[in-house]
């Protein structure tokens, strides 16, 4: 028995409706009633109600191919699982926000990451994939801002170039196959691969994967508070999604995840920005992500699935707690914020269980996802790998839980002369949901585990492991505090890889204006010479106007004209 009702197109069609509905608390019930609805769904299909998984649903015959819509297994339905979760909170989150402008977008774009999720074939994916790219944009463009406009823009060109790199790959892999099933592509070195790589790219740039990144740290940081926390959640976790699906196993990813895991802590640990720094901290966890799908064991998926959980979970809420920061203070920099612990105590606190989660500390959702990951490395005799993703897991808990807290809530070096505006309630709620939720996945990991594809041999409440893990913590929080006083917050322009592509751009527009100008000048002119040539040839009174240079030109052209046609009929 198939579902009787699409998830992303329930979403979809039902968040049209906001601007139909003119009562102002009914329009925000209905605002978190439509995720609650997709749960509610979600949870018939897991208990069968619909038919047993997996199943196919929905099925359009389009020209000569069947467009599968809905596709219901057991990795699609955790990753949905987890979409749907973060949105309800983060609708409970904007409950206050009064502005369709960011509620509409911000629910096609959850309802496109679920038509992406249950996509079936190729052609239903790309155009989920793209309608996620367009509606994230008008999500970014909500905040109105100079900044975010100008962000939205080399957005959009980012997933432009991902999404023709895509579409490139689909078409080649239907050329070479006759097939559109979303399936594991083939892998090798050699042109008849093009078709793989091209989608890979694809996939790639949604993923955020250096140099493909920077789109991702350019715009989270410009959005509005609330549209900023479904930004973090959506677009790379789904990306992790279809390259588990597409690409399990390759080894290529494993060096790519390493190197991504430590290219991000490196730059989160140098920000001033907060949302900048949790941006770079996205990367980096999902290079972990990455890493796993390339180590392609069990237990390397299950460790990529388990952690795009909950990474979908603490990541949202860090971004929740920075949103509140900067709502109530109006600062969005490190540098001048400080002291706020009387103040802001309970966003410190809800701030903390994020912070421990994303650093994989015990009794914390991370620690039962991301070690899954790293020991996978060990058994596949990845040293080098494992000690990259420690290093990274070091970072993480200097910038996450030692560098942040201390500069925002007890360093009183530059205490900000601010006025605080008081945070709506149901910002709390909706943090204080997912911040439970971290506990409860660390506290009880089968929970989470059980909702895996593949069955779960592996405890991470061993002695053995949680002492490692409290010692490297341990190891990492001991210098930092002796050398506390050095971190210094300053606001600064940092260099990434995108200054190449701004010099590159800059290079290009400037030779369009400067050369290609000319160029076109001179063309112009040239084609105006001619055509006032030809005019004096038909009327002789214009002669004076036109040089002899022209005259002889135009008929020189006249008679290549001529000539061709000549040959051509012979």
């Amino acid at each position: 028995m198939a579902m009787w009702m699409h998830p992303g197109v329930l979403i979809i069609i039902g968040s049209l409706l906001l601007p139909v509905i003119r009562d102002k608390r009914l329009k925000k019930s209905y605002f978190i009633f439509l995720p609650v609805l997709s749960l509610v769904l979600l949870i018939l299909v897991s208990f069968n109600l619909f038919g047993d998984i997996p199943f196919t649903s929905w099925n359009i015959h389009f020209l000569d191919y069947d467009l599968v819509l809905c596709k219901v297994d057991r990795l699609s339905m955790i990753f949905a699982y987890a979409f749907t979760i973060v949105t309800i909170c983060a609708n409970i989150y904007s409950y206050h926000v009064k502005k369709d402008l960011e509620h509409i977008p911000a629910m096609l774009y959850f309802g496109s990451t679920l038509g992406m999720i249950f996509a079936g074939d190729l052609f239903t994916l790309f155009i989920f994939w793209e309608l996620m790219s367009l509606t994230a944009l008008f999500l970014i463009w909500s905040n109105k801002t100079q900044n975010a406009k100008r962000a939205g823009f080399r957005y959009i060109l980012w997933h432009i170039f991902g999404g023709v790199c895509l579409l490139g790959g689909i078409l080649l892999h239907l050329h070479n196959t006759g097939s559109i099933d979303i399936v594991k592509f083939p892998w090798g070195s050699g042109i008849e691969y093009l078709s793989s790589y091209l989608i890979l790219v694809g996939f790639m740039v949604n993923a955020a994967v250096p140099p493909f990144h920077t789109w991702l740290t350019d715009a989270y940081p410009a959005a509005t508070v609330t549209g900023a926390v479904y930004l973090s959640a959506f677009t790379t976790k789904s990306a992790v999604y279809i390259l588990i699906r597409c690409f399990s196993g390759i080894n290529v990813l494993i060096w790519i995840g390493a190197i991504m895991a430590i290219y991000g802590v490196l730059f989160a640990l140098i920000q001033n920005d907060i949302r900048k720094m949790l941006s770079y901290s996205i990367i980096s966890q999902i290079g972990y992500m990455i890493c796993g799908i390339g180590l392609g064991s069990n237990m390397a998926i299950n460790g990529s699935i388990a952690h795009a959980f909950c990474h979908i979970l603490y990541k949202s809420l860090l971004f929740m707690t920075a949103g509140e920061l900067i709502a109530s203070t109006g600062k969005t920099n490190l540098s001048d914020l400080g002291g706020l612990y009387k103040e802001k105590k309970a966003t410190f606190w809800i701030y903390m269980i994020g912070a421990l989660s994303i650093s994989g500390f015990p009794l914390f959702s991370g620690f039962v996802s991301k070690s899954m990951i790293i020991e996978s490395s060990a058994y596949l005799n990845q040293p080098f790998v494992w000690i990259l993703l420690e290093l990274a897991s070091i970072g993480t808990f200097l910038y996450i839980v030692l560098k942040v807290p201390r500069s925002i809530w007890f360093t009183k070096d530059k205490r900000p002369n601010i006025d605080m505006i008081r945070s709506p309630i149901n910002m709390y709620i909706g943090m204080g949901i997912l911040a439970a939720l971290c506990i409860i996945i660390g506290v009880y990991p089968n929970l989470l585990y059980n909702l895996l594809p593949y069955p779960v041999d592996f405890d991470p409440y061993r002695a053995s492991h949680i002492l490692s893990s409290v010692q490297l913590f341990l190891f990492a929080f001991i210098p930092f505090w002796f050398i506390r006083d050095r971190f210094k917050n300053e606001n600064k322009i940092i260099l990434d890889i995108d200054w190449f592509f701004k010099k590159i751009g800059g290079g290009f527009m400037t030779f369009c204006r400067s050369y290609l100008g000319s160029f076109r000048d001179s063309v112009n002119d040239s084609v105006s010479n001619t055509i006032a040539s030809l005019v004096y040839l038909i009327n002789f009174k214009d002669a004076k106007r036109v040089s002899v240079d022209y005259y002889l030109l135009s008929v020189i052209v006249l008679f290549l004209i001529f000539f061709i046609y000549y040959v051509m009929m012979l």
